[in-house]
């Protein structure tokens, strides 16, 4: 029964797209059968990152909108507990699972359990490798490490020496950020003095590396952070030795307490990725595809591409990233409602 239903409606959106009638979004809510009862589950790698709870809850709260049950997951950075988690989703047979992969390199063996068994796979920020995944959604993170390099560049650094501390070598995202930075130092005669990378995106690591080379900062113009939770650390770590404002900082999130630096002037800009964006078009997607629905190509706040995954192309949709500075500050983190002002200017005399 479940079955001549969704013919019906795939016939519906299907008729409606050719005709070029509104969003794909738009017809589903209105053809989506109130008792379809899609059953999507979400595997988070954690929630130690703050922005993945907001991810979470758009996106739960988006699949409610049509009529979607969303089983969430959160395996504690733990690659066999995600494992795990995602056998147990097979398990309950649900329609799609999407996935916050902990190690882009370890889930390809449970993602091919879950296609085997008619499941739909969503790599959702991170790209899952060699695992065929149904459709891979994120940011363009090459632009991220860009922009992260032309903040820096704007700085006129003294010494042309930064250093870069980097998150963990098996998140897919970070590669491409590294890529994206180093081409703007390239460019700009800038020497990368060193990069380390923390592992399991732990805070400690980046401002344990500080204190251990701590004589070396005095070179050292401006440190890249891999995530503003790191930015975090480092810039306690340079406080706590009177170098806090003296080395420019750069992170990625738009965190509170990030944005709340920028406007103090401790940070110089962090990256906002529209997690409101990626959330909601994920959680779309999802149950376009329970649907067996064909996702529009024609994205009014984003691209539709492949990319290769080390074994096969994927679909990939890209959302643009955004620099933030304090003059961009209300225009892009407060009017998007993504943080309040007061909080954001709490320590900021007007």
């Amino acid at each position: 029964m479940k079955k001549i239903k969704i013919v019906a409606l795939m016939w519906t959106v299907c008729i409606g797209l050719l005709a070029g009638c509104g969003s794909a979004e738009e017809q589903m809510r209105e053809t989506a059968p109130a008792d379809e009862n899609i059953q999507i589950g979400l595997s988070f790698d954690s929630f130690v990152i703050e922005r993945w709870q907001k991810d979470r809850d758009i996106f739960v709260s988006t699949a409610k909108e049509y009529g979607a049950e969303v089983n969430v997951q959160n395996a504690n950075g733990d690659l066999e507990e995600q494992i795990s988690q995602i056998e147990y989703l097979i398990d309950k047979q649900v329609d799609v699972i999407v996935i916050v992969a902990v190690d882009s390199d370890g889930l390809s063996e449970v993602v091919a359990k879950a296609k085997d068994k008619g499941i739909k796979v969503i790599a959702y920020d991170r790209l899952i490798k060699n695992a065929d995944v149904d459709l891979y959604i994120s940011f363009d993170n090459e632009k991220v490490g860009t922009l992260m390099g032309e903040a820096l560049v704007a700085e006129e650094l003294p010494n042309k020496k930064v250093l870069m501390l980097a998150g963990p070598t098996s998140d897919h995202n970070v590669s491409q950020i590294e890529n994206g930075f180093r081409d703007v130092m390239e460019a700009n005669d800038i020497e990368i003095a060193d990069i380390m990378y923390a592992d399991g995106w732990k805070a400690e690591l980046a401002s344990d590396y500080v204190n251990a080379h701590i004589e070396d900062m005095e070179e050292i113009d401006a440190i890249m952070c891999g995530n503003d939770m790191l930015a975090t650390n480092v810039i306690r770590t340079l406080a706590e030795n009177r170098l806090a404002g003296k080395i420019k900082i750069v992170g990625q999130d738009a965190d509170l307490e990030a944005c709340q630096r920028i406007v103090e002037g401790t940070q110089v800009m962090t990256v906002y990725k529209p997690v409101e964006k990626l959330a909601q078009r994920a959680a779309e997607y999802a149950c376009q595809m329970a649907l067996s629905t064909p996702i529009s190509q024609n994205l009014e706040d984003g691209k539709y591409r492949t990319i290769f995954d080390g074994t096969y192309d994927v679909p990939f949709v890209v959302l643009e990233p955004i620099s933030v500075d304090a003059d961009n500050m209300k225009e892009v983190i407060i009017d998007s409602g993504f943080h309040f002002e007061e909080d954001v200017y709490r320590n900021v005399r007007k």
